[in-house]
């Protein structure tokens, strides 16, 4: 059988993005039928090239969907320009993702300060945030990154794969400017907000302070060292002292 409707199958079966290593041993045998005695490093080779054709087929305007490479791997997503008739479809399929405003504010400082501890986020918004990063991550939004090397050793805390995934980020570096991502958060939960009341442990968060925690979450990002290792998932700063 052909290795182009293989990849093309097995990417649009995918429930998530599936890597290039995942896909091998599922069409090894196809590729070796058609080319006998080449190695491994060929094999990914082609199949690589071969996810590149399709996705080049797949940027025509005729079609709606494409072929993108996310948080390691490829998948099939619709195009940005389908996205209001996508979501009008999506929320009469599944219940919406609820996030309250202080949980979007602190998603927000984590995506451009990780990793980063309670206190520097608490600082960064003005207010204590310990109870909104246990929403984030039963939401599965961040994770932990280590503890941070200083009195106390608190944990630090990154954004996740589901992260990624959630906003279609290959990794972390796709990340827009803030006042992008503030959109984008907006479009992503603006009717999926929970209502004020309950927020009321983070009582002391004002919708107006949205703007000014963007802006602090900018200064801390413009201060981290470009330097520091990424994870491999992710695309964080990997913290040098594990849990």
């Amino acid at each position: 059988m052909p290795l182009k409707p293989q990849l093309e199958a097995i990417i649009y079966a995918a429930e998530t993005p599936i890597s290039i290593e995942q896909i091998i041993p599922l069409v090894k045998d196809s590729v070796l039928a058609e080319a006998p005695g080449i190695d491994l490093a060929e094999i990914k080779s082609r199949v690589r090239a071969m996810i590149e054709e399709i996705a080049a087929d797949y940027s025509s305007s005729i079609h709606g969907i494409e072929v993108r490479q996310v948080a390691g791997g490829y998948r099939m997503s619709t195009k940005p320009e389908q996205h209001d008739v996508v979501r009008a479809f999506a929320k009469s399929l599944k219940p919406p993702f609820r996030l309250s405003l202080p949980a979007l504010e602190t998603l927000a400082v984590i995506a451009y300060k990780q990793p980063v501890t309670v206190p520097e986020i608490s600082e960064i918004r003005g207010v204590d945030s310990g109870g909104v990063i246990a929403t984030l991550l039963d939401r599965k939004l961040i994770t932990t990154a280590g503890r941070k090397a200083v009195i106390g050793r608190p944990i630090l805390y990154k954004t996740s794969k589901d992260f990624l995934l959630r906003f279609g980020l290959k990794d972390i570096h796709e990340l827009p400017s803030m006042d992008e991502f503030e959109k984008l958060l907006a479009e992503s939960f603006q009717s999926d907000l929970l209502p004020a009341e309950a927020s009321a442990a983070d009582a002391s968060a004002d919708p107006r302070l949205a703007s000014d925690t963007f802006d602090a979450a900018v200064t801390y990002q413009e201060e981290a060292d470009p330097s520091e290792e990424q994870d491999e998932h992710t695309g964080a700063p990997a913290s040098t002292e594990q849990e």
